[in-house]
């Protein structure tokens, strides 16, 4: 299925229902209502509720929930949920494991983004990415270098979270799926660290990455966006090749095959955020 490019996608707690107009109202790609680790054990009804409540209130919304993880009691209802509001376009599952789990969010009808964040997960993702309804993958990078016991900010941690990035994009590449997201950074106010994050998850071949605060969004958004130089050049590629170029030298450099499928890809894409920026997720 088409998806749309995800530069952002914001977390919103389902506890706080008045942030999630605000939220809709940001300059984030999408919005993300969040039922699982932003909202209390006790107050998972609650949220559920206050949730069904906005959605029925606020029907031309569009947004994506993540439910709680298949092992929760709340998993159930939170399904429940999602299938009955058109309002939910997508709908994130944490601490995505097992083919079995999957398939269930796929039974709503929803585009499935699966969340990799345990040993289980990583093992399992070749074939997660196979699954039928599966969107996108997106990296728990706090509750992975939590379960393997890896010591958060030193180089050894950022090695070991490395390899785990390296196979959510090799794995969503040869599934067909678009790249993956990369995790939030949990500092609001360090802009500095959540853009040198996000430009490096560019580098590194991911589309976007989810955040935790509105503030964070002016850190993300140029790091998965062309810029101008980067759209001169390849529009300057792309010409050379449409008359009837298939080799060629450019700037001092060579190109051939390879390199113009790239610069058509960046056209594509600056194309697609200045066409139709917050789709499937966003409010239109």
């Amino acid at each position: 299925m088409p998806l749309a490019l995800h530069r952002s996608l914001l977390f919103v707690p389902a506890s706080r229902p008045e942030r999630i107009a605000k939220a809709l109202a940001s300059d984030a790609d999408g919005v993300i209502v969040d039922l699982e680790d932003a909202v209390a054990p006790d107050d998972k009804e609650n949220a559920r509720q206050w949730l069904d409540d906005y959605l029925v209130k606020t029907p031309d919304a569009r947004l994506m929930v993540r439910v709680n993880a298949v092992s929760s009691d709340a998993f159930d209802a939170d399904l429940a949920l999602c299938a009955r509001h058109p309002g939910i376009v997508a709908v994130m599952l944490p601490k995505a494991e097992t083919l079995e789990a999957v398939a269930r969010v796929s039974d709503t009808g929803k585009p499935v983004y699966p969340l990799i964040e345990t040993a289980r997960g990583l093992l399992a993702l070749p074939r997660l990415c196979q699954a039928h309804g599966v969107a996108r993958v997106s990296f728990g990078a706090l509750d992975m270098a939590t379960e393997l016991d890896l010591i958060a900010g030193t180089p050894g941690a950022e090695s070991m979270l490395d390899q785990c990035r390296y196979q959510l994009v090799v794995a969503s590449s040869a599934a067909g799926l678009a790249p993956p997201l990369e995790s939030v950074v949990p500092e609001i106010d360090d802009l500095a660290r959540v853009e040198s994050v996000a430009r490096r998850a560019a580098e590194m071949g991911f589309a976007g990455m989810l955040c935790i605060h509105p503030r964070q969004l002016s850190a993300i958004h140029p790091a998965f966006t062309p810029n101008a130089a980067t759209l001169d050049w390849a529009a300057r590629v792309v010409a050379r090749a449409d008359e009837g170029a298939s080799a060629f030298q450019l700037d001092g450099r060579m190109v051939d095959a390879p390199v113009i499928a790239r610069a058509r890809s960046l056209l594509a894409r600056a194309e697609s955020l200045r066409m139709n920026p917050p789709v499937e997720g966003g409010q239109h």
